[in-house]
């Protein structure tokens, strides 16, 4: 196994996930296998119980795995299945090697970081990079490996050590490191400064790993001079100093990455020369350059909780993206507090609220997105409402899925304090329930988590037509409350239908509202599942609806053209 490994200095959040994929795009455009795997130090067993203020969005894999948003990112750039496993946390490693401990396995040994935590993670490392994420049989050839946070960091000293034991374990031949880093401009100066990155590097070094490449990360190119002396004192060849300065989309990265023989130097260094072949990213470039000369867009409302860090909703930011480039469309996403739109936002911060309202009414469609907690929730009714009585294209997802069905009772069935238990649990009619195998004491990878199958109800509805008339889909859920049971037959009857049922017919997971133009709730979440070029079908469905498109998209595609 060969690995390359991405380490980052300076600062944190200067895109080395986004790094990390475009090198193993650029690297499987070579015609190599490639799987990833993300460190991340923090103490947490995994990302699933973390605040997505805190973290950013949780990434939620077929397996069930609560994972980093970075591995997202691989997954969408490399077209990849991961596991729960690719993502390796300080938690993990620790709860690992107690369990153990606790077990005797280490026959009376004062338990240490040097050598039990770290050949914990050597071992992880190599058994996971092993297993097979490309849909074919047997082991990649190369496996990117992603260090979190900075170096220098305390959380993350385990790791780099058992990462020096690695490189010495495995070779020189089969070790890449590449080390993100960042130049900064200062105003007054207006030069390149290379300092930090010395310190960076030499920090790296003392710690006992040499960087091979150095990822320069500026907002403009980096002046030959800038190169030269990072190459001096930073003891890395010019040709292996790359520049990943500022660009229109981040799908240009792995261009950037390829015009600068990135594949090169890193195929060099791994002794992969001979097995590789010149990179091929036609599709990519295509991709890249089309949605840069779009200029028709289309305005989303996205109606939030967590709107004041995008990252929260990453993936379905990516999912509209993908959707709106195969329509030639630029998305315009207008971000909504939800509890702006709220009737006490017109008490408290009136500007606010008539700034949401107006927003909310020029989109062209509104998305409800996920979340937890009863923060908003009267706000996401609101725009259910709004979407759902004047005929504005609606896209549940889980949470927004829910709040569908409370508007729609509350509204049209007239139960005025219909809820869901999460937000009432004194509620008279409960049309959101905990489930039942649900924990109510722990957090942590208790909720219904993973690939799921979803059957369909009826081909004659706009679900089944946008997945190609399939009988089922699988997609990936992450949620604790679902639609009650009982009150199922009362909501149809007034309209209300639920076109997807999990195997057992009894968990809703589509809501369609027949007699609206676009009205779809789903309890899963399609936007994990999502992929530059193969858009999610219920993404494209929303996005055709708002620009009034559907009907001669479904009508194409029934009679096979």
């Amino acid at each position: 196994m060969k690995y390359v490994l991405i380490s980052g200095g300076v600062v944190s959040g200067l895109g080395k996930g986004v790094t990390a994929s475009s090198i193993g795009v650029v690297l499987k455009a070579c015609g190599l296998r490639v799987t990833s795997i993300k460190i991340d130090p923090y103490l947490n067993i995994d990302a699933g119980t973390m605040s997505p203020f805190e973290h950013g969005e949780v990434f939620v894999l077929d397996d069930g795995g609560e994972v980093d948003l970075d591995l997202g990112n691989y997954e969408r750039f490399l077209d990849v299945t991961l596991t729960k496993d690719n993502n390796i946390t300080t938690g993990k490693i620790y709860q690992s090697v107690l369990e153990k401990e606790r077990k005797g396995d280490y026959l009376g040994k004062t338990v240490q970081v040097v050598p039990h935590i770290t050949d914990a993670i050597k071992d992880w490392i190599e058994t996971v990079a092993v297993i097979p994420v490309d849909g074919k049989e047997g082991p990649a050839d190369v496996c990117v490996i992603e260090l979190g946070g900075t170096v220098g960091d305390i959380e993350s000293m385990p790791f780099i050590e058992a990462l020096r034991q690695l490189s010495f374990q495995v070779g020189p031949d089969n070790f890449c490191l590449i080390h993100v880093s960042l130049i900064p401009v200062l105003g007054v100066v207006g030069e390149q400064k290379t300092k930090p990155t010395q310190h960076s590097v030499r920090e790296l070094r003392a710690l006992g790993l040499t960087p091979h490449l150095l990822a320069s990360r500026s907002a403009e190119p980096l002046l030959e001079s800038t190169k030269e002396k990072l190459s001096q004192f930073c003891h890395v060849p010019v040709d292996n100093i790359l520049n990943i300065h500022d660009v229109p989309n981040i799908w240009h990265i792995p261009l950037l990455l390829r015009n600068q023989n990135a594949h090169h130097s890193i195929l060099q260094q791994l002794n992969l020369l001979s097995r590789a072949t010149r990179p091929d990213l036609q599709q990519w470039t295509e991709m890249a350059e089309s949605y840069d000369n779009l200029t028709e867009s289309v305005r989303i409302a996205m109606v939030g909780k967590y709107v004041g860090l995008t990252d929260s909703y990453l993936s379905v930011v990516k999912a509209l993206l993908h959707a709106c480039v195969a329509r030639s469309l630029k998305p315009s996403i207008d971000w909504i507090a939800a509890s702006d739109l709220e009737d006490d936002s017109l008490k408290s911060t009136p500007e606010a609220h008539a700034a949401a309202w107006k927003t909310l009414k020029s989109a062209a469609c509104v998305l409800v997105p996920g979340g937890f907690g009863d923060r908003g929730v009267r706000g996401m009714m609101l725009a259910a409402k709004y979407a759902r009585e004047n005929n504005v294209p609606y896209l549940g997802i889980c949470l927004g899925m829910q709040i569908s069905v409370i508007e729609f009772a509350r509204s049209v069935l007239g139960w005025e304090r219909a809820n869901s238990v999460e937000f009432d649990a004194q509620t008279p009619n409960p049309v959101v329930v905990f489930m039942p195998e649900g924990s109510r004491t722990h957090m942590g990878s208790t909720m219904r988590l993973g690939s799921r199958r979803t059957l369909l109800q009826t081909p004659d509805c706009i679900t089944s037509k946008l997945y190609g008339n399939s009988e089922y889909v699988d997609e990936r859920h992450r949620h604790r409350y679902e639609v009650n049971p009982d009150v199922i037959g009362t909501l149809e009857e007034a309209g209300l239908k639920f076109v997807g049922k999990d195997e057992t017919k009894k968990r809703m997971e589509i809501l369609e509202l027949p007699s609206h133009p676009f009205y779809v709730g789903v309890q899963f979440h399609p936007e994990f599942k999502s992929r530059p070029g193969r858009p999610s079908a219920l993404f494209l469905g929303f996005i055709l609806a708002a620009t009034r498109k559907l009907e001669a998209y479904i009508g194409r595609h029934q009679n096979g053209n």
